[in-house]
């Protein structure tokens, strides 16, 4: 296993963006500094936000803090795929680890994934997210096979430590040279600052990284556990319609960059016999007279319906605009150059292409 506190450690990236998230940023630092296996260092990735930074910077500035957490500015365009790559070019430990801004870690979440890593063909492990409903509890109509919606782990994935097509961005880690191998995450692709819920972003890596090295490894461990904040406005219907419909803009973008038959392989499962499975449940809950069965149910068929159209959209903007996408080469810090230059180009960016969709 990995002693932290060598160059061989962690190195934890957490995106930041805004000041209104200041006290979950504290905390998530905090949960990173509090881990059973320390990390060799946290890297604050501020996304064009100058004052946000400085006062990261003013926050930190302790000689002690400054070996611990390091606050730097998004090198890249404005967006969640940039920011990461930002971090992973100045990262300095051999594995790579993302953790959501407003999320914390369990105690023992980097051990979980170090131990992962003794099988050197474990290239990433992603880990269970829950949710921390801001009022307190799931809404009764919130069906948990889309957990995914705010951000946390779903029904229908499997328990224990098992292998997975990708993981998921706010709670993962990589091996530093799957990005030698792969590239950065695609800028074009997930979120980018603006109002559109957009992602996918972690899936079109880990699919591509699945190509660059076809004996890799990428697995989940449920015990690698963080708790990811929900707010208010998320706990909303109008952000579930809102934010499922993204969710089928950008897996068209997704099957645009690595092809359908990859780009889908999980989500055809998941919707020819998860969500069946769970609408059933809803229906069944409903009878019983138990609260919430209709409401679950009835989300259930909205997502998929949003999600499809979506989708469909995508991919016809796409044909007729075209889509761009760059994932690398990554410059590290050291002057070396990570992952390949290559990119998919036919036209204006992914994020254009979906421009004025979402409503």
């Amino acid at each position: 296993m990995s002693d932290g506190t060598s160059p061989h450690g962690f190195s934890v990236v957490v995106c930041v963006y805004t000041e209104d998230r200041w006290e979950d940023i504290l905390a998530a630092v905090d949960s990173v500094r509090k881990q059973s296996l320390p990390p060799l260092e946290t890297l604050l990735v501020v996304d064009h936000n100058e004052r946000l930074r400085a006062r990261l910077a003013e926050e930190y500035a302790d000689a002690r803090l400054r070996e611990e957490v390091r606050v730097l500015a998004n090198a890249g365009p404005r967006g969640l795929s940039a920011g990461r790559n930002t971090g992973i070019a100045a990262a300095r430990g051999e594995f790579v680890a993302f953790l959501d801004d407003d999320a914390v870690a369990e105690r023992d979440w980097l051990h979980h994934f170090a131990a992962a890593y003794d099988d050197p063909r474990v290239m990433a492990v992603g880990g269970r997210t829950l949710p921390a409903w801001a009022s307190g509890r799931r809404p009764a109509w919130f069906p948990e096979e889309f957990d995914w919606v705010v951000g946390c782990t779903y029904r229908g994935l499997a328990p224990g430590r098992v292998p997975v097509r990708n993981v998921l961005g706010g709670n993962a880690s990589f091996r530093r040279t799957a990005f030698d191998a792969a590239g950065g995450f695609a800028t074009g692709i997930g979120r980018d600052g603006d109002r559109r819920p957009l992602g996918g972003e972690e899936t079109e890596l880990c699919i591509r990284l699945s190509k660059a090295l076809p004996e890799a490894v990428l697995l989940m461990d449920d015990r690698a556990v963080i708790h990811h904040k929900v707010p208010a406005a998320r706990e909303r219907f109008g952000y579930f319609r809102t934010r499922v419909y993204a969710e089928g803009l950008s897996k068209a973008l997704v099957a645009r960059s690595v092809g359908a038959q990859k780009g889908l392989e999980s989500e055809r499962r998941y919707t020819t016999r998860v969500l069946p499975a769970g609408v059933l449940r809803g229906v069944r809950d409903a009878l019983r007279g138990r609260s919430g069965g209709a409401g679950r149910a009835g989300a259930i068929v909205t997502g998929v319906t949003l999600a499809a159209g979506g989708y469909a959209l995508g991919q016809l903007r796409a044909r007729r605009s075209g889509t761009t996408f760059s994932w690398g080469p990554i410059e590290r810090a050291d002057g070396r150059t990570a992952g390949r230059t290559d990119g998919r180009t036919a036209g204006r960016s992914g994020n254009e292409a979906a421009e004025g969709v979402v409503t």
